[in-house]
């Protein structure tokens, strides 16, 4: 493989109501709503980004939430855990933020030697909060409710529920640059780069498990950075030589997108760093207005028309969080 990425660029999920999903990741999990527009290929659905305070690939979880849609199925052909990074000494504040917040937490220690929170969002999307053990040297978004030295940094890590193990750890191997780290029964974990939180994803291996259905509560795809466009289409160019299926470059006004499924049937992104969460609203302003690209504009009174309304709290704003967090 002649291009390999550095790492995670985001992950999206399908969740249910929107005011939901926004209470819990900005107030529960205490991200960064970057940037509120709407599913390009569906405009009538809200599309949230969360991050950190920029919006930084390898920090980003994006969402499509609308109400009524129907449950998932987690199984094979799937991402079926989301993981974040957290200080190594923050765990236990975690524990007690989640549960004091209503949610169920089981904690574990993986083979890494990572301490660990598992859990679920309020539409059972699978999640879980790892402490690495060398840290992780990523600025936080710091608010009232989950302050600096205990705030997630960024992704982690993504696991992809595969039935059979060799031709998508070729994948990832040949096609996507990662290189093998270990095996622990029937999970492996791959690194890109140079390891470390952001730029890993475990594969676990179910056979006897049962097809994935991706609905709510569930992942859509994982995104890989690359960055800059040359290289995506270089890297497009090389992925269709090989046989896969990639789209065309998709424009996502924020980066450029291809995407092609890896042989176990987990859906992925290649997405460009550039241009940013910046293109087109101050950094102060990120996510307080719903913006769209240049070609949905036009239709602008019929979307929001049909968009629920969305009521951000106080600490998405970075100059009422200032001020919130010194009178802590």
């Amino acid at each position: 493989m002649s291009i390999s990425t550095t790492g995670l660029h985001h992950v999206t999920a399908i969740g249910g109501n929107p005011q939901r999903n926004a209470d819990f990741y900005l107030r529960t999990l205490g991200l960064r709503l970057v940037k509120t527009t709407v599913n390009f290929d569906d405009p009538g659905t809200y599309h949230l980004y969360y991050g950190d305070a920029e919006g930084r690939p390898g920090t980003l979880m994006t969402f499509f939430p609308w109400d009524g849609v129907p449950d998932g199925r987690r199984g094979t052909g799937q991402a079926t855990t989301t993981a974040f990074s957290v200080p190594a000494n923050s765990i236990g504040w975690w524990q007690q933020h989640l549960e004091a917040a209503g949610v169920r937490t089981s904690r574990i220690t993986n083979s890494d030697e990572e301490d660990a929170l598992s859990f679920q969002d309020p539409d059972g999307l699978g999640l879980a909060l790892v402490a690495h053990p060398q840290g992780d040297p990523r600025d936080p978004w710091d608010t009232p409710l989950v302050p600096g030295e205990h705030a997630i940094r960024g992704l982690h890590s993504v696991t992809m529920t595969v039935a059979k193990e060799d031709a998508t750890a070729a994948t990832l191997v040949d096609d996507l640059g990662l290189r093998f780290v270990h095996q622990d029964g029937n999970r492996l974990r791959f690194a890109a780069g140079d390891g470390g939180p952001g730029a890993l994803v475990d594969v676990q291996v179910s056979p006897d498990a049962p097809r994935g259905l991706v609905a709510g509560g569930t992942v859509h795809h994982i995104a890989w950075r690359v960055p800059d466009d040359a290289t995506q289409l270089a890297w497009r160019e090389e992925l269709v030589g090989k046989g896969y299926d990639v789209t065309s470059i998709l424009d996502r006004q924020y980066f450029h997108s291809i995407y092609f499924r890896e042989p176990g049937g987990v859906l992925q992104e290649i997405a460009t760093d550039a241009p940013g969460f910046g293109v087109d609203e101050p950094l102060l302003e990120l996510g307080r207005a719903l913006k769209l690209p240049p070609w949905l504009e036009p239709k602008r009174e019929e979307i929001q028309e049909g968009l629920p309304e969305l009521d951000l709290p106080d600490e998405n704003n970075p100059e009422v969080a200032e001020i919130l967090a010194e009178r802590r």
